[in-house]
């Protein structure tokens, strides 16, 4: 892949669900956001993907209005994101870390969203509540982090807003709930609603995403298809043996092989496996574990020397 220099066609659709044009935000001497320039299309399920710290949280905030661009702009559906009651009428947003008033039910706390937004679907809100589990009758004050991460996607996806902002919508939700809240995603891109999603979570973004923005110290670094990011997924492997240590200096797909001593070697896996399998096969093996990188690891290894 290779570093991103210039805006994108869709970036210059001005009324397009997000059209940012050399986008910059500073606090003092701090670059949060470095002339960044993308759009993101119709119906479209767009991936916002980078290290801590790379810039997406400032971006979004932007996004919603809720600071100014040091230079460039941001649109929401052609309209100044910075004229938030004209541009929130076209979104709903779902934050990392709800906080929700503590001496209202759930189900006060829906209704008062839903006056705030940009309409709701009352009868699929009340499939959502069912879908997600929530019991609407508690107060705020007792929900636990995933119960009120319900809430704020019920609220968002009871909207039918045309523009759904979620950053790390899915932060305290066990895997079930994920599975349903990937399911509302996908009938969101059905109805023709667009959702920027803003994830650390690569297989997240693998299932849902067209495709994806990715951020490193503030700058746009690539615009990738669903079949570019299948290319950053790595296996880490850690092997421990008896007698020589298997011969994978050399292997198809095997990188990084390091010593652990001890009968123990470790190397990170791309590609097909069956290569490092066969080679393991004919080796005193005597256990064997394997985990998939961090998504901070993953862009420290394919972006770090591009960024720098």
């Amino acid at each position: 892949m290779s570093t991103v220099t210039a805006p994108s066609a869709r970036a210059r659709d001005l009324n397009a669900p997000i059209a940012i044009e050399h986008l910059s935000k500073r606090f003092g001497r701090t670059v949060a956001v470095d002339d960044l320039s993308l759009g993101v299309g119709h119906g479209e399920v767009f991936g916002f993907l980078g290290p801590n710290g790379a810039g997406k949280s400032t971006t979004i905030r932007l996004l919603l209005g809720l600071i100014r661009p040091t230079t460039g702009t941001a649109r929401i559906f052609g309209h100044d994101a910075g004229d938030v009651r004209t541009a929130h009428r076209h979104l709903a947003y779902v934050p990392a870390d709800v906080a929700l008033w503590p001496a209202l039910t759930g189900a006060e706390m829906l209704e008062l969203l839903a006056r705030l937004g940009p309409g709701v679907d009352l009868a699929y809100r009340a499939e959502l509540i069912d879908q997600f589990a929530l019991d609407p009758n508690k107060l705020g004050k007792t929900y636990s982090t995933g119960n009120r991460q319900k809430v704020a996607l019920i609220a968002a996806f009871a909207t039918r807003a045309p523009l759904l902002v979620l950053d790390e919508p899915t932060s305290g939700l066990d895997p079930l709930m994920e599975h349903e809240f990937r399911r509302c995603v996908a009938e969101a891109r059905n109805r023709g609603q667009t959702v920027f999603l803003s994830s650390h979570q690569l297989g997240e973004v693998e299932a849902l995403c067209d495709r994806v923005a990715i951020l490193r110290a503030g700058r746009l670094v690539e615009i990738a298809t669903l079949a570019d990011l299948r290319r950053l997924h790595r296996t880490l492997v850690e092997v421990s043996y008896d007698g020589a240590m298997p011969a994978l200096a050399d292997v198809e797909g095997v990188v990084g092989v390091e010593a652990l001593g001890e009968g123990r070697v470790r190397f990170t896996l791309s590609g097909s496996p069956a290569p490092a399998l066969r080679v393991l096969a004919a080796a005193r093996v005597t256990a064997l574990s394997l985990r998939e990188p961090s998504l901070e690891e993953i862009f420290l290894d394919y972006y770090g020397e591009t960024v720098r």
